[in-house]
């Protein structure tokens, strides 16, 4: 892991065994500002830590390449507004495409990373643009510095991970929010985020499976991954500990994660998998494949009792603390790819919540 992670993470927990919980706080946000996006190596390494030798196209359906340039989003079209529940307020984006009035669109919901914003966010994932093309709404709630000092979302604090308050709560009721103003589709809402968003995201739905039809994080963590400075540390580290890591997710999710991860242990990947599918879950179909740009990748698919994908865990070899495919024009992208929104909305799409008789 980077030095300059594992000082920081000294640091909180010293400040934090001698009382000085303010500045074991700042320490910590310090570290989950994450890190740039490491070289890929030479030699990729796969999750077993076997080297890979090559990558094995198993489906021309997994090959992802670049996409053309963004289309700018006009300001009708993005709009900002700010949103207040149980005390809270925080300010958000929407995306609404043009030329849809009166139908029930699909709304993904995007949480930004820490030190982004919503620009920031739907310029690097072009989410926008993929909204506009394939028609549905985009909600990007957007952290304050009041609340982090990074814009963080505050994912390891316990106070911020119940259905019934804080951040996760705000979240939920903004999305409820959207969907009423907007008349989205109810059968069709997501959720998505990068690091502490992904995190937060996997809190939120966790929290709300009647809300949400299915979840997506990058480089993220497991929802009760920690609820304190110590637990957040050891996660970020090497992975939640046994007690913290199986918060169940009643939802079909969608995992990347770099194998060369120094921000967040690529271990949170495949524990979100577990809250996905259970600790016995087992892979149904594994197959190795390439982005056009030269990233290789393990996709590995996770089938529920009734036969169809509860679950998709892409390992990407090589990279780092990034969205896979994003643009240069947003933070903490990794052009190589594969394409994670392009992904995660093929894997959104085909997973509608079932309508309550």
């Amino acid at each position: 892991m980077n030095h300059r992670l594992q000082d920081l993470m000294r640091d909180a927990a010293r400040l934090t065994q001698t009382g000085r919980l303010s500045e074991a706080t700042a320490a910590i946000q310090r570290a989950l500002v994450g890190l740039a996006p490491m070289a890929a190596p030479a030699t990729p390494v796969a999750a077993a830590g076997e080297v890979l030798e090559g990558c094995v196209f198993e489906s021309p359906a997994t090959r992802s390449g670049a996409r053309p340039a963004p289309e700018r989003a006009d300001a009708r079209e993005f709009r900002s507004a700010s949103f207040t529940h149980a005390s809270l307020t925080r300010q958000y984006k929407l995306y609404v495409p043009p030329g849809r009035l009166g139908q029930a669109l699909p709304l993904v919901v995007m949480l930004h990373g820490c030190t982004q914003n919503p620009d920031d966010f739907a310029a690097g994932t072009d989410m926008n643009t993929l909204a506009r093309e394939q028609g549905f709404c985009v909600l990007y709630p957007a952290q304050g510095q009041d609340a982090n000092p990074s814009r963080c979302w505050n994912w390891f604090k316990h106070s911020h991970q119940t259905r019934e308050r804080g951040e996760a709560a705000l979240i939920a009721a903004l999305t409820r929010a959207v969907m009423q103003g907007q008349g989205t589709d109810p059968l069709r809402v997501y959720i998505a985020g990068l690091s502490a968003g992904g995190a937060m995201a996997g809190l939120v739905a966790a929290a709300h499976p009647e809300l949400f039809s299915a979840l997506g994080v990058h480089s993220g963590l497991a929802p009760g991954a920690a609820r304190t400075l110590p637990e957040a540390m050891a996660a970020m580290k090497s992975g939640a500990a046994a007690a913290h890591a199986q918060v169940p997710l009643a939802l079909p999710v969608i995992v990347f994660h770099g194998d060369q991860d120094p921000t967040v242990h690529p271990r949170n990947g495949e524990q979100l998998i577990r809250a996905a599918t259970g600790p016995g879950g087992t892979a149904a179909h594994v197959e190795r494949g390439e982005s056009a740009q030269g990233r290789c990748h393990t996709r590995s698919l996770y089938t529920g009792p009734d036969g169809s994908v509860a679950a998709e865990h892409w390992l990407l070899h090589g990279a780092g603390h990034a969205w896979a495919g994003g643009r240069a024009a947003g933070s903490y992208t990794d052009p190589k790819g594969p394409d994670a929104s392009r992904e995660m909305l093929r894997f959104f799409f085909d997973h509608p919540r079932r309508a309550r008789h």
